[in-house]
């Protein structure tokens, strides 16, 4: 759980242009590493390192772990608040530099990570579930509503089947492509098997890129599935 900011913490941590930045750079919800974060900003990866440090320990940002790599993005929602009321914001962004990966358009646009939907079909399907109430993040793991429930056994995915896997119901599965999360664990898999069967994505052979239609058709689909 994220800590209350402290008001003094806070104002320490961004009083130095270079962390400011770290953090403005973090704004679009892309999660990045501490290199890309240097790059962008234009400091050595030492220095950064030690600037993330401090904007941690004040709860402005976090770190989330996948493989060997370390990621950082905003605490929350109301970090993300407290930036965008700076008036100087507009002004920082234009001395940033784009640090966006490269990443082949047919893996970015769909791809199977592990037993699920990732890129940015994955992030959108996330997106929308949870801005629809469906999901909400719970730390790594998202817990599904009472919405959420009513909603899956509408679309022929039973929750309670779910719960009874000896997988995560839900994982927060941090996209590699994307830098914001999808929906990993036995959730994730199921709705790729509806997406699968309903005809809305095809699996290729010898490849993890998956034949996808742009990801607002995909979440129609489900929809459409209502039984």
């Amino acid at each position: 759980m994220v800590e209350p900011l402290s008001l003094v913490a806070v104002a320490d941590a961004l009083s130095e242009p270079s962390r400011a930045a770290a953090c403005v750079a973090l704004l679009d919800r892309r999660a990045k590493t501490a290199g890309e974060l240097a790059r962008t900003v234009g400091v050595t990866p030492q220095t950064m390192s030690d600037h993330l440090a401090q904007l941690v320990h004040a709860g402005l940002l976090i770190v989330e772990r996948q493989g060997r790599q370390r990621y950082f993005c905003l605490a929350s929602t109301r970090v993300a608040d407290l930036l965008e009321s700076f008036s100087e914001i507009g002004a920082m962004r234009e001395t940033l530099r784009p640090a966006a990966p490269r990443v082949p358009a047919e893996m970015r646009h769909a791809r199977l990570c592990y037993d699920h939907l990732a890129g940015q079909c994955g992030v959108a399907l996330r997106d929308a579930l949870e801005r629809a109430g469906r999901i909400e993040r719970r730390g790594s793991e998202y817990r599904i509503t009472a919405e959420g429930e009513r909603w899956l056994r509408a679309v022929a995915i039973d929750p309670d089947a779910l719960r009874k896997s000896r997988r995560t119901l839900a994982r927060c599965c941090l996209d590699w492509s994307e830098r914001q999360p999808h929906i990993g664990g036995a959730l994730g898999a199921a709705l790729l098997d509806q997406l699968v069967a309903r005809g809305g994505v095809r699996r290729k052979a010898g490849t993890r890129a998956l034949d996808a239609g742009p990801a607002a058709d995909l979440i129609a689909l489900l929809d459409a599935c209502r039984t």
